[in-house]
């Protein structure tokens, strides 16, 4: 059991607290200490949105947390907020983070034990400063952050994550308008141009060509790739015994990143732990999309653990790190994650879960999904995609706006085009539980020398709606010939329900969310062309999906 919860009558709060970095740039924090004496156990929040931003605090509290017995410290990274310097992205974030915990763990009132938290771009801040081993960073809490800058950030399956990153680059070109000194017209009019072009991206700046991110940053003049640095977590983890707490949606843009973190985490320190809840990246009230899982699945009031909400759930495994009077043995399972259709949460000791096996259910050319493996005879299909209309994104890991929906939304309009293939299993008689990694293969031929792939699960309710579970891109560079093509579909925990289908689809786009292939070979131009695609299905080349069946 960790100690007794601790309720503080009065809290004080200073405002851009500086710290200086080891280059001499100060970077500024809010700082919320429990009134009186003491000395607390300390959190370090280091984020590019703004210290007081509503999203930064949505994450910790930091009224609630200091109440509780926690000095609380919310710091602007380099070149962002109230900080100084030049904010590159990836660039400072291991050497800030080393000093800001350093520095964090003197602040008058600290015990010394630093643990750090935050999601997004404030989990791989945390991940850097972790890989410069500060001797104070006890703990971290890193929520929906990636792994592999190319596996979800930038890209995926080779293909540029143009929703996410145009949006992205708007959303901070804001605080890079606020920083320039404008004369207060010309920033509102520069701030007004933003918000324009964001309530209008997935109309209007998506489709320019060539580079629409390009073009978009510099129509609005505010950095954005070639202000990059390398981002990835994957090959610079800590090497000591540093817990973690990864947090993850089953549609955030970040999933297998945040599973990969604690996977590679666990094989050296010993309090690694996953929580994996139904939501997306921006999503995390019931219900997410089109489906409501619940009021146990919100993320915030509502206890889905034994210590409450999740961020009652993240204090409490700070303070079994950051208090030396606190118990680290929880008794706790150290994964807990949600499995979709019967809406529970459940635990386990590792991730996958113990009794998962692979299960192929392969295409076949009559439309259907079956665990049947195709006569040598079979057909192939074919569809035709052309880059001037792709197929519209819908719902997902997807992030072009903050109005877009996202998670699992119903597919059938874009099942009724011609450019998706869609191949769906006879009603279950039985319950089927997928939890764990989701992967397929396609036996392809394409006329275009650059194509993509997009294979997508979908839970089919018996009134007909077809609900996204998982999906996964792969580009086809200099394609010739027939191509064997490994997809990744990261993963899930979903039951499909007796009287439900499965069904796969197969096609070439889903736009904003990905960039179109225009399946020239050369993306740098404005040229494209129309793709002639098939998909062979019979006993030699089989084509299917492998699904991470548990039996309980």
């Amino acid at each position: 059991m960790t100690v007794a919860a601790i309720e503080i009558a009065a809290i004080d709060v200073t405002f851009d607290v500086g710290a200086e970095m080891r280059d001499g740039t100060v970077l500024r924090a809010d700082v919320y200490r429990p009134a009186g004496e003491g000395r607390w156990p300390t959190i370090l929040v280091r984020t590019p949105y703004g210290k007081v931003a509503a999203e930064t605090q949505a994450m910790v509290d930091p009224v609630t947390a200091a109440r509780a017995g926690f000095l609380v410290i919310i710091q602007d990274t380099r070149g962002r907020g109230a900080s100084d310097g030049q904010w590159e992205i990836g660039r400072w974030e291991s050497e800030d983070g080393f000093d800001s915990v350093e520095w964090a763990a003197a602040q008058p009132g600290s015990n010394g034990r630093v643990g750090m938290l935050g999601e997004s771009y404030s989990g791989f801040t945390q991940w850097s400063a972790a890989a410069a081993e500060p001797q104070a960073l006890k703990a971290i809490v890193p929520a929906m952050t990636w792994s592999d800058e190319n596996d979800g950030l930038y890209a995926r399956g080779g293909a540029p994550e143009l929703a996410l990153q145009a949006w992205w680059a708007l959303y901070t070109g804001f605080d890079h308008v606020a920083r320039l000194g404008l004369p207060p017209d010309e920033e509102a009019k520069r701030a007004f141009a933003l918000i324009e072009e964001m309530d209008n991206l997935p109309e209007q700046a998506v489709w320019d060509l060539p580079d629409p991110e390009r073009q978009l940053l510099e129509r609005h003049q505010i950095p954005g790739a070639g202000n990059r640095h390398p981002a990835s977590v994957v090959g610079r983890y800590p090497q000591g015994d540093l817990p973690s707490l990864n947090i993850g949606g089953w549609y955030d843009n970040f999933l297998q990143g945040t599973i990969d973190n604690f996977i590679a985490m666990s094989r050296h320190a010993a309090d690694t732990r996953l929580l994996i809840g139904p939501w997306s990246h921006i999503a995390w009230l019931d219900p997410v999309g089109d489906v409501a899982f619940g009021l146990f699945s919100s993320r915030r009031e509502i206890p889905h653990t034994e210590a409450g909400d999740l961020e009652e759930y993240s204090r409490e495994f700070l303070r079994a790190h950051l208090d030396p009077d606190a118990n680290a043995e929880t008794g706790r399972k150290p994964v807990r994650y949600f499995t979709m259709g019967v809406n529970e949460w459940r635990d386990a000791e590792t991730w996958p879960p113990p009794g998962v096996q692979s299960e192929r259910h392969y295409l076949r050319a009559d439309g259907s999904l079956s665990v049947e493996c195709p006569d040598t005879g079979e057909a192939s299909l074919e569809y035709a995609y052309d880059p001037a209309d792709p197929v519209p994104t819908r719902g997902g890991a997807y992030l072009v706006s903050l109005s877009a929906k996202t998670g699992p939304v119903d597919q059938s309009e874009i099942e009724e085009r011609g450019d998706v293939l869609v191949f769906t299993s006879p009603r279950l008689e039985e319950a089927l539980e997928v939890t764990g990694r989701v992967t397929a293969v396609l036996h392809a031929e394409t006329s275009a020398p650059s194509t993509d792939w997009i294979v997508r699960l979908c839970d089919v309710h018996p009134d007909g709606r077809s609900m996204n579970i998982v999906e996964g891109i792969l580009r086809s560079a200099h394609a010739a010939g027939l191509q064997r093509l490994e997809l990744d579909l990261w993963s899930t925990s979903h039951v499909f329900l007796p009287g439900h289908r499965l069904r796969v689809h197969v096609a070439s786009s889903s736009f904003p969310r990905w960039e179109r292939n225009l399946n020239t070979g050369d993306q740098s131009s404005v040229q494209m062309q129309v793709a002639h695609q098939t998909i062979l299905l019979d006993a030699e080349h089989r084509s299917y999906l492998d699904l991470a069946r548990l039996e309980r």
